[in-house]
């Protein structure tokens, strides 16, 4: 019988040629929607005396203090641990 070739001769199909239409695109107003932009700028451009991470509000604030309670809060256990690795046992 003889041997045979593990590898098919045929060559595969082209997957890389494969492209579609503009025509067969979706139509693209489903995701297009009011520019938001000038909106923001003129939140962001007002001069209130407010920093820029603080324009919107409470939600803002929120996030602010959250951050550094959490950064003063890592500062301390990291400092409390450093201690508590260094005393001898």
């Amino acid at each position: 019988q003889g041997l045979k070739p593990i590898v098919s001769t045929e060559s595969p199909a082209l997957v890389v040629g494969t492209t579609k239409l503009a025509s067969d695109l979706p139509a693209t107003d489903s995701f297009l929607s009011k520019n938001k932009v000038p909106d923001q700028q003129k939140i962001f451009q007002r001069t209130d005396g407010l920093p820029v991470h603080l324009k919107r509000g409470v939600p803002d604030r929120l996030l602010y203090r959250t951050t550094m309670a959490l950064t003063i809060g890592g500062t301390i256990y990291c400092l409390v641990a450093l201690y508590m690795a260094s005393q001898p046992r």
